[in-house]
């Protein structure tokens, strides 16, 4: 299979696949091996009445925990924090007042930086966990758009309407709270708001120039595309993320190819040390096949479960958004659907993408 041959054929599943499922209104993918010599960028669908463009940027949601565990291990390459501090170090006292409860006892002060990054802290959950009055935080969120949704709200409103669930160390619960406190402990450290650390230590010097967090900082490079739309069953979001939630809990807004100015940097150790890198694969189990580390997530090989060909990491976000490495391709695989709970289509997508340049490559071979 040639690379013309390849590169159809990568369209053609995608535009296929996306066609095929009504929900979507939009959808965006990029796939780039130069090992292979492949630099696919599509999009499919429309925002509005605007035919939906590979240059258009979209809210890239859980995929910014990468940037935010960048940080954190630049700051402790720097010695200015480490893995193994208690949070209690560097956040206020009636923030962490009451924060860890579980079985009649606080944990809080147990609490280390290294637990919120890979998810084994036992702190509540995302925003879709329904609380103790029924009700979920993105129930509110929808009711209370006036409200100022900031990392130190959200924290309370979890702190009061969400409960714990075991000693840190002790498990795995993916905890959207724990990625607000590391902004927070981002900021003390930095004495800088999250965007401008966002902006002056990624943004900027990765040129992703259409890179920025809504309602915070601006694009360098303002072109004509439109934020994509972004769905939670037929209603439109999009409006609700520019008015709500602070930028901690994913309103960063990126094209694909900023994506993967990001992620080549990171993979050539241009972002963060080897070493760094290394502590970063402190993996907990996410699920069957899927470790998650500081901010990483990885698909290994488990037998009659996991082929190996889909060893990769990187992360994906709940809007069926990802962005990830494949190192035996050399490939990248960024792209979003737009569509909250469209996490796992989201993955398949990309598995299916690898079945075809596993089968271009082995077709070289012969």
């Amino acid at each position: 299979m040639k690379n013309g041959k390849t590169h159809i054929a990568l369209e053609n599943r995608f535009r296929k696949m996306i066609q095929k499922d009504k929900n979507i209104k939009n959808a965006y993918m990029l796939i780039h091996s130069e090992k292979q010599g492949i630099h696919v960028n599509m999009a499919e669908g429309s925002t509005g009445s605007f035919p939906a463009h590979p240059e258009q940027p979209y809210f890239i949601a859980s995929i910014d925990k990468m940037f935010t565990s960048v940080i954190i291990g630049s700051l402790e390459e720097q010695e200015k924090l480490s893995y193994e501090d208690s949070i209690a170090s560097y956040l206020d006292p009636d923030l962490l007042h009451n924060l860890h409860l579980y079985k009649g006892k606080d944990y809080t002060n147990e609490i280390k930086i290294k637990h919120l990054l890979n998810h084994t802290s036992g702190l509540f959950g995302d925003a879709l966990d329904r609380g103790k009055q029924g009700s979920s935080m993105m129930d509110f969120f929808l009711d209370e758009q006036s409200q100022a949704w900031t990392p130190q709200y959200i924290i309370q409103w979890t702190k009061e309407n969400l409960t714990c669930h075991f000693p840190p160390g002790e498990g795995f619960y993916y905890s959207d709270v724990g990625y607000y406190l590391l902004i927070l402990i981002i900021e003390r450290i930095t004495s800088k708001p999250y965007h401008e650390v966002l902006k002056d230590s990624l943004f900027q010097p990765l040129e992703m120039n259409q890179t920025y967090t809504i309602n915070f900082t601006e694009p360098v490079i303002t072109k004509e595309y439109p934020v994509a739309d972004c769905f939670l069953q037929n209603k439109n979001m999009g409006q609700n993320i520019r008015l709500g939630m602070d930028d901690a809990g994913g309103r960063i807004v990126a094209t694909t190819e900023d994506l993967l100015k990001f992620m080549k940097a990171l993979v050539n150790y241009k972002l963060l040390r080897k070493e760094t890198m290394e502590k970063m694969k402190n993996w907990a189990k996410f699920s069957i096949g899927i470790d998650y580390g500081f901010g990483i997530i990885n698909f290994k090989h488990v037998p009659l479960l996991m082929p190996r060909r889909y060893s990769l990491w990187g992360n994906a976000g709940s809007n069926g958004s990802f962005m990830f490495y494949h190192p035996e391709l050399n490939a990248y695989f960024i792209g979003s659907l737009n569509h909250f709970r469209y996490h796992r289509k989201g993955i398949m997508l990309m598995f299916k993408m690898i079945d075809i340049l596993l089968k271009s490559k082995s077709s070289k071979s012969i």
